[in-house]
């Protein structure tokens, strides 16, 4: 169980010793991939548990993590009031691979995922340039923090147009640079292309979603080319059908918001959920990120925790009844038990995916709009018999 954290510490301690070149920065599971964020995250708990030997302390140190992170995330779920109560109990206690990643692997996506869910409660909070921050610090962790991204841009324009999001997106970029600048200052390239890499190929062999493809088709570029478009297509889609909700434009985002018309559509479950309000955040935060992980080129059983705490929200969010419960939770269960297969099958990667079709299909036709209320015209015949009575 301590292979990565090995890696982990052999990685960081090339830069403790001084070495400022990237590509330099190696481990056992070969280079160092992940922006200069971990290092410094890592970097500490390099010197915590003297020099990576302690592993037991960085076990008891990421059970406290994963306890911060239920707390966010908790959090996160009290604002939105959705989720039955019930649900939680899985959440906490019946997921044994997420437990794995975070206290048995000591993976750095629990760090980044927990940096970002606090980074959610500060948007919740209407504290943006905080979260923004909050948010590009997690990136720098891990790059899946990427897959928010289309959706915080999305809430940026709702809330302050195409000029007043750049000063956000500027915190973002800043820093990037300022905990990139050590390692950007000695050899740029080899900075960006190792800790940006958005080509990397990945292992056949731990694939968890598409082990039922030849393993020929799964390295193919034509074949990840179609889901960067099948991405890229499904967040067209919800963003203009599904995340704005207005009867403008979508490019009336681009506009200042004091500029906008404000349509006052009728107050139904679909309207008061979404528009504008904090569950529209976190709709579309989470949303954008599950139409990430449907697309994904390839989930190693870490990645589990990338959208783990997100699916009770996304089967439950939209208006459920009495009965529909139980399919939604048998749902919750196929998903563990396919993340829990080890190594995983054509049966266990078929049934994930077919999860992930029916959580979008879910998504898509229990958050429609309202079928627009037309109001018949007055006849004329009642008004020519009133003439007469006159």
């Amino acid at each position: 169980t301590e292979i990565d954290w090995k890696a982990y510490m052999q990685e960081v301690e090339g830069f403790a010793n001084g070495t400022l070149d990237y590509t330099q920065l190696k481990g056992d599971t070969g280079p160092l991939v992940y922006p200069a964020g971990f290092v410094y995250i890592f970097l500490g708990l390099y010197y915590a548990t003297g020099r990576g030997t302690d592993i037991r302390l960085a076990q008891y140190l990421f059970a406290g993590l994963y306890l911060l992170n239920l707390l966010l995330v908790f959090r996160i779920y009290c604002r939105t009031n959705k989720v039955p109560p019930y649900v939680f109990f899985f959440m906490c206690c019946a997921s044994y691979r997420i437990h794995s990643i975070f206290v048995l692997r000591l993976f750095n996506d629990p760090v980044a995922m927990a940096i970002l869910f606090l980074a959610i409660n500060l948007f919740l909070e209407e504290r943006w340039s905080w979260g923004c921050l909050l948010f590009s610090l997690a990136v720098s962790v891990k790059m899946n923090i990427l897959l928010f991204a289309p959706g915080l841009l999305f809430l940026l324009l709702q809330r302050f147009g195409l000029l007043g999001c750049i000063p956000k997106l500027c915190i973002c970029a800043l820093l990037q640079v300022i905990l990139g600048l050590p390692f950007l200052l000695v050899n740029p390239v080899g900075y960006l292309t190792r800790s940006f890499d958005l080509g990397r190929q990945f292992q056949f062999k731990w694939t968890v979603n598409w082990r039922f493809l030849p393993e020929e088709v799964f390295q193919n570029r034509a074949f990840h080319a179609a889901l960067l478009l099948t991405h890229l297509a499904g967040l067209g889609l919800f963003a203009l059908h599904r995340w704005h909700r207005s009867k403008e434009s979508i490019l009336a985002l681009l506009k200042d918001p004091a500029e906008r018309k404000h349509p006052s559509p009728p107050l139904t479950v679909n309207n008061i959920l979404w528009e504008g309000g904090q569950q529209g955040i976190v709709f579309v935060l989470f949303s954008s990120n599950f139409l990430g992980v449907c697309c994904s080129r390839s989930l190693h059983y870490q990645f589990y925790v990338w959208y783990f705490h997100t699916l009770p929200y996304l089967l439950w969010c939209t208006p459920t009844a009495k009965l529909a419960h139980m399919p939604k939770v048998l749902l919750l269960g196929v998903i563990e038990l396919c993340w829990n297969t080890y190594p995983s099958t054509v049966c266990s990667s078929l049934s994930l995916h077919i999860c992930h079709g029916l959580g979008l299909l879910q998504l898509w036709y229990g958050t429609a709009p309202p079928p627009a209320l037309h109001t018949p015209p007055p006849s004329r015949r009642p008004a020519a018999i009133s003439k007469k009575a006159q």
